[in-house]
């Protein structure tokens, strides 16, 4: 990252508004959910690769295996690599993505190596992705808990313990003076790590009102029916289970009434002291 970027956003990044999102492998991706988003974007828009981190300082092989692939009747190893993608949107939008296994060494200068890369394509904002198993019912929309800069949600302001790369990233974007912003989304962890086409869908549209724009997920919405009727059965099959989902959605339901009628009290009490004050002026009147 160039010292001037560091001291103030450049001109051309505030007019062009450039977004990286950047999703990683590994223990910040539950299900593919994440990493999901950039494949189905990639796949559904007009996109060209346009940079790459090389591999070797940051990979553990043992870890992060690379692929033996056969085409044309060659052999080919595939190795981990970080890749840039340019995707074009409907109507000329435009941004830039990331993807990439978690890396294992030297996060810093891996980050520091990615952030330059957003400088030199005018990246005004940062948005990393994220999936996590948690304690939530595979019948209501999957939780989804977006951080925007200093704005963070309740999760990230009570969350004491190990990050993954997008946290490090995220700081280190802080420090670099980019804008940032953080999508998580939550998976029940009773159903195992089979794709999680739901949670993809959820980061989307999360994403697209970010950025004011509508993804076509089309062919991830009978995917995600798919995993869901798939995780029903399964449900059905278990009375343990069935129980302890009962449980989570009755948990699930508790807190969005409360989140509704938290909603709803700052308006309610405004109204309440307007009254209480033109009662008061009728009485001294």
């Amino acid at each position: 990252m160039n010292s001037s970027y560091s001291r103030g956003m450049s001109e051309a990044a505030k007019d062009t508004g450039a977004v990286l999102i950047a999703a990683f492998e590994g223990w910040n991706d539950a299900c593919q959910a994440a990493t999901n988003v950039v494949r189905h974007l990639v796949k559904r828009y007009e996109s060209r690769e346009i940079r790459h981190i090389k591999c070797d300082d940051f990979y553990d092989y043992q870890v992060a295996r690379p692929m033996l692939c056969h085409v044309s009747g060659r052999t080919n190893l595939i190795w981990p690599q970080t890749t840039f993608y340019d995707i074009t949107l409907d109507a000329g939008k435009r941004i830039y993505a990331q993807i990439a296994p978690e890396p294992n060494y030297r996060w810093k200068e891996y980050c520091s190596q990615s952030l330059a890369i957003a400088d030199e394509l005018d990246v005004n904002r940062i948005i990393t992705l994220g999936s996590m198993f948690s304690d939530c019912p595979h019948t209501r929309p999957l939780p989804i808990a977006v951080s925007d800069g200093d704005c963070q949600c309740e999760g990230d302001r009570s969350y004491n313990g190990p990050v993954g790369i997008p946290t490090v990233l995220d700081v280190a974007a802080a420090q670099q003076g980019f804008a940032h912003s953080s999508m998580w989304v939550s998976i029940p962890q009773y159903l195992g790590s089979d794709e999680c086409s739901a949670g993809t869908i959820r980061l989307l549209d999360a994403l697209g009102k970010y950025i004011g724009f509508i993804f076509d997920t089309a062919d991830l919405k009978q995917k995600a029916e798919q995993w869901k009727a798939q995780a029903s059965i399964l449900v059905r099959c278990n009375d343990q289970l069935h129980d302890y989902v009962e449980h989570l959605e009755h948990d699930y339901d508790l807190q969005q009434k409360a989140e509704a009628e938290a909603s709803l009290g700052a308006p309610q009490a405004e109204q309440l002291v307007k009254e209480a004050e033109a009662f008061l002026r009728q009485m001294s009147n």
